[in-house]
């Protein structure tokens, strides 16, 4: 086999995990692939997966709940034409790995035969970005006990309106290792952890909650005071501008969108609507558009994999493919779309390291990473004060999106009115209706304050999960509809 860089020592660790145990060897492997090229097919792979995952919740003071648990197994793909063909397996032995093999080959009617995958390993070089370290590891059982308490009292200590707090802390250690029919084979060691507060905060009867809350590709040490600061102040924050919030107008009007997570809206909005397969299928509203101006002049949106840390980074995606920064949109035209190999295939172009998979049970899809746009020349205080009336929405809950036409529907958890160029009161049950491009060519100012979330954000795409980020600066944008309770 021909081993892939970038990371050599998360191959020596995903072999002593979902090798060595078993008895399994390249041998095995090769002999697996075999099987399925008993029939013509165009690429098969083999992905092998380890995760051990942990999560603990705080409510009431007390550590209520905790989980523990360790999955492990082997996905069996293969290719031919548009047909894919898939088998999978908990048990990590040759019976069953043959087994998977000899389920999939039914496939291969017919096909072109072995085609070689591009793949943009060689141009990536070695890359780590992140550290090879279980996290579930990184603490003691106490320690993740006071690590809850410790956020707890600070989030009661804030204000004496806090009524409740809940908490909760999870972490993961995934090894992944994949076996393609090029020659290739690739590993990662990806940890995850993410720590989410909320708080319910009461005056006169009245209760709101706030949330926050945040992580990445690291230990529990990412979790210092100062950090658990940062998140205690902003749900706290948000639960007490809402027990003062009045019902949000609706109409049409100016919208503002602050920076960081706000870029949600733009990741269900736009992202989703960018990724190979729905183009491929021209099922995206974005179908046979690359070239055309799609946004306002100075949107550029980009989809970056290789943020250090970052809670959607992969070093390589579920296909071993190297990770990268692609760009979508530059200055409002759109230049292409996210792809995993077998869209990138389909398409005749080249794969941008998004084949993403929730687990080794599942197939893998073009899924966003890191989705942004990137900064304008606005100074945030300029944008607000351009505005005669209008909404200045901070902070977002839910949203949904039908990828066929663009139209979104996202609510605000925390936004004020706009009038004559500031910021007056607080409002609640503000939201966001319209479409996504015809959102992004309403764009008429770009803030200079690009920030991204804070780590929190999951994916939901074809019944699978997986982790990703989200951001952008300051926006205006006009004429958006928002739906009110006024």
């Amino acid at each position: 086999m021909l081993v892939v860089e970038p990371n050599i020592q998360a191959l020596a660790t995903a072999k002593s995990l979902l090798l060595d145990p078993w008895g399994l060897t390249e041998t095995d492997l090769n002999r697996a692939l075999g099987e399925i090229f008993t029939h013509k097919v165009d690429y098969a792979d083999l992905y092998f997966q380890y995760t051990r995952s942990e999560g603990w919740s705080l409510e009431e003071g007390i550590v209520k709940t905790g989980s523990f648990s360790i999955e492990q197994g082997v996905g069996v793909r293969a290719l031919s034409g548009e047909k894919t063909a898939f088998a999978y397996s908990d048990m990590l032995s040759r019976d069953a790995l043959l087994s998977s093999a000899r389920a999939v080959r039914s496939i291969a009617k017919r096909g072109a035969g072995k085609i070689k995958v591009a793949s943009n390993f060689a141009q990536s070089g070695a890359r780590s970005l992140y550290r090879d370290l279980d996290p579930v590891a990184s603490l003691e059982a106490p320690q993740k006990v006071a690590l809850l308490e410790r956020i707890e009292r600070m989030a009661r200590a804030k204000d004496p309106r806090v009524a409740q707090v809940m908490a909760g802390i999870g972490a993961e250690y995934d090894v992944i290792m994949v076996v393609g029919s090029d020659g290739r084979m690739a590993a990662d060691v990806r940890p995850l952890v993410r720590l989410s507060l909320t708080v319910i905060a009461e005056h006169n009867g009245r209760r709101e909650m706030g949330h926050a809350g945040g992580g990445g590709r690291t230990g529990f040490e990412y979790f210092t005071d100062e950090i658990l600061k940062a998140y205690v102040e902003n749900a706290v924050h948000e639960a007490l501008v809402n027990l003062e919030a009045r019902p949000a107008p609706a109409g049409e009007m100016t919208v503002v969108l602050g920076s960081g997570w706000p870029g949600i809206l733009l990741h269900e909005a736009v992202g989703h609507g960018l990724e190979g397969d729905f183009n491929r299928k021209g099922s995206s509203v974005f179908s046979d558009r690359v070239g055309e101006q799609v946004a306002s002049k100075g949107v550029t949106i980009v989809d970056d994999g290789t943020i250090p840390n970052r809670r959607g980074s992969l070093n390589v995606d579920d296909e071993g493919n190297a990770t990268q920064c692609t760009t979508l949109i530059e200055d409002g035209v759109l230049k292409g779309y996210m792809q995993d190999s077998l869209n990138a295939r389909l398409m005749k172009t080249s794969v941008t390291g998004n084949g993403r998979r929730e687990s080794y049970a599942h197939l893998p899809m073009p899924r966003m990473t890191n989705t942004y746009m990137r900064a304008g020349d606005k100074d945030p205080e300029e944008i607000i004060k351009s505005v005669k009336r209008g909404l200045y929405a901070v902070n977002f809950g839910g949203g949904q999106v039908d990828i066929t036409n663009g139209k979104y529907v996202f609510s605000a958890s925390e936004a004020y009115m706009i009038e004559d160029g500031k910021i007056t009161y607080p409002v609640k049950g503000a939201t966001l209706i319209g479409s996504g491009p015809e959102s992004m060519s309403r764009i008429t100012m770009i803030g200079n304050d690009l920030r991204l979330d804070s780590g929190v954000g999951t994916c939901g795409k074809d019944g699978q999960s997986v982790p990703v980020g989200v951001g952008q600066p300051t926006l205006r944008m006009e004429g958006l509809t928002v739906g009110g309770t006024a």
